[in-house]
């Protein structure tokens, strides 16, 4: 579909290349075991998970700032389980987290493989809502960072996907035009609506499992790239 149109892959990490959940649930058990939080990690991650796309939400509109994000995901988990932590415990396990996160490098099934198979036809980038941080690290790390001309964080754009600026950025960092570029991102709002809302072709990675929609083709598995390239 997309194999003679394209010269340029933009994609998102979190959740799209880096298994943000599977490595987020490890950090969890490491330092919890460290500051000694009695609790299932199970039945935290239970409701971590939606909570903490929920102040992603949040974070990237604009309406919290990064330090409200990384306190309030973890005491609305704690407050919602029941569990008392002090804030001084909340902001320790906060930085903790912020510390480990990138030291464990899962990536999803297939990844490595696809990004051999596109590299040497298409020039490869990263647009991440991430912090800049730990988003180098993370990349570095899970040893895909070579892979990737241009690493455009939100950071670094001063606004967060789906803002026509990063996309824009990301553009002219990579002195690629919009019809012939690809987006390729798990979140339907901040990758695939932004990304076309300034001329980008897509592919949805449901990660997530969310409902079909008419957006962008759906793909469930990255190795289904192949098909589109």
């Amino acid at each position: 579909m997309f194999k003679n149109k394209v010269t340029d892959i933009f994609f998102d990490l979190d959740h799209t290349l880096w298994d943000f959940d599977k490595n987020s649930a490890f950090t969890f058990q490491k330092i919890f075991i460290e500051q000694q939080i009695n609790l299932e990690i199970e039945d935290f991650l239970e409701v971590y998970m939606p909570a903490n796309l929920k102040f992603w939400k949040m974070y990237r509109e604009e309406k919290i700032t990064k330090s409200e994000l990384r306190y309030q995901r973890l005491k609305s988990v704690f407050d919602t389980i029941g569990y008392p932590v002090s804030d001084q415990v909340i902001d320790i396990l906060s930085e903790e987290y912020i510390n480990n996160l990138s030291t464990f490098n899962n990536l999803f099934p297939n990844a490595i493989e696809v990004l051999d198979y596109l590299q040497p036809n298409y020039k490869l980038h990263i647009i991440t809502n991430g912090f800049q941080e730990i988003q180098d690290k993370k990349l570095r790390n899970s040893g895909i960072h070579s892979y990737f001309n241009h690493i455009i964080d939100s950071e670094m754009a001063g606004v967060k996907k789906p803002n026509p600026i990063i996309f824009n950025l990301a553009l002219n960092r990579a002195d690629a035009k919009p019809h012939t570029s690809l987006m390729i991102g798990d979140s339907l709002e901040a990758d695939i609506l932004g990304a076309k809302a300034v001329g980008l072709h897509t592919i949805h990675f449901n990660a997530h499992r969310e409902e079909s929609h008419n957006e962008a083709p759906i793909i469930y598995d990255l190795q289904e790239i192949k098909s589109f390239l």
